[in-house]
């Protein structure tokens, strides 16, 4: 892929100031962790979003979304190919009888959503509210907290096919599961989302909002740069809890270490590479793997 050609096209379609080029991808993640980027570009239309698309799809350049950066951790060696920033930011809130409908843009960041939730007395956000995340994000994994996901509260979803079509689709289409939805299976950008809320008590939406915070700051390592929970839950195991069991509680290679404060977060305690963190995650699955497969056959 010739760099600079490349570049030039998607100048022509995009303002300069917002494409960089050798971007180092630990400015963008919350894990401040990552190589550099060949081409990054902050998209905040939908227009030069659909010309991006064309000029990727003509010269068959590997492409990925990014939200908050939240929850993805970039390698060392970078990313060979374009990396869209999602910064669609529009916002509409409507009320259709008893209840609300939201239509959020891809871009629209959760905690920004929360507040202005609480301040028009919406309910039936705060579970997501202190999610460091976009609704793109959180539709593309159904995240979730709080007995709660993502898919609980969307109507529909508008996206953009690689041929530059837009379709909206159904909450069943898209086949949410646990931590995944159609989105994380096929790679298309995602424009917006009807969300259905309703109107509820200032004072409890405030109460529940400060509840689930306090219960993040407590319980999640928040102060150290990390991707939130790095490995899922099983479906009768509670990973954070054999991993403390295994006595991988704090324990690290190079820079990454496994949270004191919640065994299930991986945290970038000391300057810490991808490569650390890929070598600590694969050392936890192999420990644990090993030890409890031991208990197992003794319990046999």
């Amino acid at each position: 892929m010739d760099i600079e050609k490349i570049y030039l096209k998607i100048a022509n379609v995009i303002p300069k100031e917002k494409i960089k080029q050798n971007e180092p991808m630990s400015k963008h993640t919350a894990f401040k962790i990552g190589g550099m980027a060949d081409i990054f570009i902050n998209i905040d239309n939908i227009e030069q979003l659909r010309a991006v698309l064309q000029i990727i799809k003509n010269n068959n350049i590997p492409f990925n979304i990014i939200g908050n950066g939240s929850n993805i951790l970039v390698r060392d060696e970078g990313f060979r190919g374009i990396i869209l920033k999602n910064m669609l930011s529009d916002l509409k809130i409507q009320e259709q009888e008893n209840k609300i409908i939201i239509t959020a843009s891809s871009g629209v960041k959760l905690g920004a959503l929360g507040q202005k939730c609480l301040k028009q007395e919406i309910e039936g956000f705060e579970f997501a509210s202190g999610i460091p995340g976009t609704i793109g994000g959180a539709i593309k994994m159904n995240a979730g907290a709080h007995g709660m996901e993502i898919k609980d509260i969307v109507l529909d979803v508008t996206y953009i096919d690689l041929e530059g079509n837009i379709k909206t689709i159904t909450n069943k289409e898209c086949e949410f599961e646990y931590r995944k939805s159609i989105f994380s299976k096929n790679n298309f950008p995602i424009i917006e989302a009807k969300l259905k809320l309703k109107k509820g008590n200032l004072e409890q939406i405030k109460e529940k909002m400060q509840t689930y915070a306090n219960y993040r700051k407590e319980k999640q390592p928040i102060e150290f740069p990390n991707a939130g929970s790095t490995f899922k839950r099983g479906e009768n195991f509670i990973t954070a809890k054999l991993i403390d069991e295994a006595g991988l509680k704090g324990y690290s290679i190079g820079g990454a270490q496994v949270s004191s404060k919640h065994s299930g977060f991986i945290i970038n305690k000391n300057n810490a590479t991808a490569q650390d963190v890929i070598d600590l995650s694969k050392y936890i699955q192999k420990t644990i793997k090993e030890k409890f497969r031991q208990r197992n056959r003794i319990r046999n």
